[in-house]
C-alpha cells in the first residue's frame, strides 16, 4: 500500500522524486498493481512519471513505462518475472517540468501471482550459436492480449561490444542478436504497451568458436602433378565436434586456389602443375551456420619437375659461313619444359681427318623471342649434323637433326716438298700433290 504525492509548484524543471519498492528475489512471477494521477489546473503537464526496473543492483537503464498527463486517476499493472539467483527492484520516478500541479501514486501492491489482465512471458531459454552468427530468442507469453497491443523488445548486455542490441518493435516475440564474442550473458527486457507487460529473464548466449587446426598438414609424397598429405588436424583451437574437413590449396604466387572436401585423414591433391610451389591448409567445420573456421597453418611445398613435353621445333639455318653456322628454332616456354630449371644444348658432329668429331655446346639464348646459336671453329666445306637437346632434372627431349654443309674456303698451300720437275729441251714437266686442306673443289692451279 505504498503512496507518493509530488507537488510540482515552485519546482524548476528537471527535479526528481523517487519511490523504491523492496527487492524481489522469489523465483516466481509478480504483479505490480498501482493507481496514478498526473494533472494541473493550467492544462500543462506538471511532470513525467517514469517507472524503472533495476536488475541485480545494476544501472537504472531506460524507463519501462511512463506518462505525463492523465487528468484522472488510472489503474495499471506491471507483470514481472525473475529467476534465481537474480533479483530486481521497481523504481517510481517523478521528473518535474516547471509547471505547477500534482503527480500522485497510490495503492502500490506487489502481488505474488500473475496479473489478471496482463499476460506474463515465459522464461527465455539459453541458445548456442557459432561466433559471428545470429542468436534467435523465442519469447512466449501466457495470457490474452488485445489486437492493438504493441510488443517491444529491449536487450541489455554485460558485453556492449559483444551484442548488437536495441529497442525495436517485434512481432511474434522474436529478436535476433548478433554475437561477436565467445560468451555473453544478457538480460532481455520485453516491453508490452497497452497492458504494460515487463519481463526480466536471465538467458545465457554461448557463441562457439569455429575450429582451427593448430599445426599445418604433413607431406607424405611428392609427384610432378600430385601431392599426398596427412591432414594432421587432431589438435585444434576453438570448439568441436568436427563434422566436415576440407583441404584448401593455392599457388604461392598468383590468386588461384581450390577447396576440396576430405573424408579421411590423408588426401591426394591431383591435377597440379609441375615444379610449382603450393600452400596447403585444412578447414574444419562444426555444426551450425557459420561453423567453418579459418584455414589452419599452411604447408608450403613444391611439386617435382615433369619430363619435357617435346624437343625444340623448327630447327633452321640463319647463316652459313666457311667456318661457322648460325641456327634458330621456335621459342618455347614452361608448357614445353614442364620445369623452371632446364638447359638447352647444341649437339653437332662432322668428319675431320678421317675421324668423326662430336661436340656439345650450351645455348644461353633460350629466353629470347627469336632464339639462335652460332657454332664456330668448323672446317670449311664439311657436312655438319646438328640437333638440339632440351633437358630438365626429370628427362630430355631432342629436336630433329639438321645436316648443313659449311661454305668453301681458301685452300692450304701445295706442299713444297711434293713439287717435282722433269726437264726437256723445250719444256719443264711439273707435278705435285694436292694441298693438305682443299676446303672445297680446286678449280685452278697457277704456275
Amino acid at each position: 500500500g505504498s503512496f507518493m504525492l509530488v507537488n510540482t509548484s515552485g519546482r524548476f524543471a528537471g527535479q526528481k522524486a523517487h519511490l523504491l519498492l523492496p527487492h524481489l528475489k522469489e523465483n516466481d512471477t509478480h504483479c505490480i498493481d498501482f493507481h496514478y494521477y498526473v494533472s494541473s489546473k493550467s492544462g500543462s503537464s506538471p511532470g513525467t512519471l517514469n517507472i524503472y526496473v533495476k536488475v541485480n543492483g545494476g544501472p537504472i537503464g531506460n524507463p519501462i513505462w511512463n506518462t505525463s498527463v492523465t487528468a484522472t486517476w488510472n489503474r495499471a499493472e506491471l507483470a514481472i518475472s525473475t529467476f534465481w539467483p537474480n533479483f530486481y527492484q521497481v523504481v517510481f520516478e517523478v521528473v518535474t517540468s516547471g509547471h505547477p500541479g500534482y503527480v500522485a501514486i497510490d495503492e502500490v501492491k506487489v502481488l505474488g501471482h500473475p496479473c489478471t489482465k496482463t499476460p506474463h512471458f515465459l522464461r527465455l531459454q539459453s541458445v548456442e550459436v557459432n561466433a559471428g552468427q545470429f542468436a534467435t530468442f523465442q519469447c512466449a507469453a501466457n495470457g490474452g492480449t488485445a489486437s492493438n497491443d504493441r510488443l517491444w523488445l529491449q536487450v541489455i548486455s554485460f558485453f556492449p561490444n559483444a551484442l548488437r542490441c536495441g529497442e525495436r518493435r517485434v512481432h511474434h516475440s522474436e529478436r535476433n542478436v548478433n554475437m561477436k564474442n565467445n560468451r555473453a550473458v544478457c538480460f532481455i527486457n520485453i516491453r508490452f504497451y497497452g497492458a504494460f507487460e515487463l519481463l526480466h529473464s536471465r538467458c545465457s548466449v554461448v557463441a562457439n568458436e569455429p575450429p582451427v587446426p593448430i599445426a599445418p598438414p604433413q607431406l607424405s609424397s611428392v609427384g610432378a602433378t600430385y601431392l599426398w598429405i596427412q591432414l594432421n588436424a587432431n589438435s585444434i583451437n576453438g570448439d568441436g565436434p568436427i563434422i566436415q574437413r576440407e583441404v584448401e590449396y593455392r599457388t604461392s604466387s598468383g590468386s588461384w586456389y581450390d577447396i576440396q572436401p576430405v573424408d579421411s585423414t590423408s588426401y591426394k591433391i591431383g591435377h597440379l602443375d609441375p615444379d610449382t610451389e603450393y600452400e596447403i591448409s585444412v578447414l574444419l567445420t562444426r555444426p551450425g551456420e557459420g561453423g567453418t573456421g579459418s584455414p589452419g597453418p599452411a604447408l608450403k611445398t613444391r611439386t617435382k619437375c615433369a619430363d619435357p613435353m617435346r624437343g625444340p621445333r623448327k630447327l633452321e639455318v640463319v647463316e652459313i659461313k666457311s667456318r661457322q653456322i648460325t641456327i634458330c628454332w621456335e621459342p618455347f616456354g614452361y608448357n614445353v619444359t614442364r620445369c623452371h630449371r632446364y638447359n638447352l644444348t647444341v649437339h653437332y658432329r662432322y668428319q675431320a681427318g678421317g675421324q668423326e668429331q662430336v661436340r656439345e655446346e650450351v645455348s644461353w639464348d633460350t629466353e629470347s623471342s627469336h632464339p639462335q646459336h652460332t657454332i664456330t671453329n668448323l672446317s670449311p666445306y664439311t657436312n655438319v649434323s646438328i640437333k638440339l637437346v632440351l633437358m630438365n632434372p626429370e628427362g630430355r627431349k631432342e629436336s630433329q637433326e639438321l645436316v648443313v654443309q659449311t661454305d668453301e674456303d681458301v685452300p692450304s698451300a701445295v706442299p713444297l716438298e711434293s713439287i717435282q720437275g722433269s726437264t726437256f729441251e723445250e719444256k719443264i714437266f711439273l707435278q705435285w700433290r694436292e694441298p693438305a686442306q682443299t676446303y672445297g673443289v680446286i678449280t685452278l692451279y697457277e704456275v
